[in-house]
C-alpha cells in the first residue's frame, strides 16, 4: 500500500473517526458551561465576598503593603474623600480602614450615556507582621493617599539576620 491510497479523496468512504457515545448529561454540561462563559466572559474574575470589588460598583481601595527592616507601610488610595471620612485603627495587629465615600452631584439636563462613579462605605482589615509598635504608629492623608506608618520593635529587627549562602 502506498502512500497516495492513504489519503482520502472525493468519492471514497470517509477515514473512520472515533466518536464519543452520546450523554445527554455531558452535552447539557457543556452547553451550560458555554452559556455561562458567554455571559461572564466580559466581567472580571469574582473574588470572595470579604475581598476587594465583591460587589459591582461598591468602592473598595486598593492597598498597597510593604515591609523594611524598621517598619512596615500600608499605601490606600482613596480618592474623592476627607480625612474625616475615614477611619485608622491598629488592634492585635490588625489595622482597619473604615470610611465613606458620599457621590453628591445633581446635573439637571443632563442625559448620562455612561457614568463610572463608585460611593458607599468600605471596610478592610489588614494583619500586619509581628512586632508593630502600636503606640508609634502614624497616619498621613494627603491628595486622596493614605499612608500608615509603624515601626518595628527592636527586639523584631534584632531577629532578622542574614544567613550567608555556600557554594561547592
Amino acid at each position: 500500500m502506498s502512500i497516495k491510497d492513504m489519503v482520502p479523496r472525493f468519492g471514497r468512504k470517509p477515514l473512520p473517526v472515533r466518536q464519543e457515545e452520546a450523554d445527554p448529561y455531558r452535552d447539557f454540561q457543556r452547553q451550560m458551561n458555554r452559556l455561562f462563559d458567554d455571559f461572564f466572559g466580559d466581567f472580571p474574575p469574582a473574588e470572595r465576598s470579604d475581598g476587594p470589588g465583591w460587589a459591582p460598583g461598591a468602592f473598595v481601595p486598593r492597598v498597597d503593603v510593604a515591609e523594611t527592616d524598621t517598619e512596615v507601610k500600608v499605601t490606600a488610595e482613596l480618592p474623592g474623600m476627607d480625612e474625616k471620612d475615614i477611619t485608622v485603627e491598629l488592634q492585635d495587629g490588625v489595622l482597619t480602614l473604615r470610611g465613606e465615600k458620599k457621590a453628591e452631584q445633581e446635573e439637571k439636563g443632563r442625559n448620562w450615556f455612561r457614568r463610572e462613579q463608585s460611593w458607599g462605605a468600605f471596610h478592610r482589615a489588614i494583619e500586619l507582621p509581628a512586632g508593630v509598635e502600636a503606640d508609634q504608629a502614624k497616619a498621613q492623608f494627603k491628595k486622596g493617599v493614605l499612608t500608615f506608618t509603624a515601626p518595628k520593635r527592636a527586639e523584631e529587627q534584632a531577629r532578622r539576620q542574614r544567613v550567608p549562602i555556600q557554594t561547592g
